[in-house]
């Protein structure tokens, strides 16, 4: 069981600053309401189930940071990136991963 969860939220140590200042896009898979309601500067809101759809807009040499509230709809995402061949990474909940950009 633990496996599958290292699995699904990565094991990896990302250095996500470093990241976005070399120009990985962060996507925020939640809903437009909850992304309102806080979010991460220039980040952009696709909500999950509307990814598939809008992934044809995303910059596919770029790497991919997704977010979400709490880094299970972003894991998700991740995945389904990934299989589109996208640089993708998965940096949890939203608040967390603005406290990582912002050390």
């Amino acid at each position: 069981m633990f496996d599958f969860i290292k699995k699904l939220f990565g094991n990896e140590a990302v250095n996500y600053k470093q990241l976005v200042a070399q120009g990985a896009q962060v996507i925020d898979v939640r809903t437009p309401a909850e992304f309102n309601n806080g979010h991460i500067k220039n980040s952009k809101n696709i909500p999950l189930q509307q990814l598939a759809a809008k992934m044809k807009n995303l910059d596919a040499k770029k790497p991919v940071i997704t977010c979400c509230a709490s880094g299970v709809r972003s894991a998700s995402a991740k995945s389904m990136l990934k299989e589109k061949g996208f640089e993708a990474y998965n940096g949890g909940g939203w608040s967390a991963l603005q406290n990582k950009l912002n050390k």
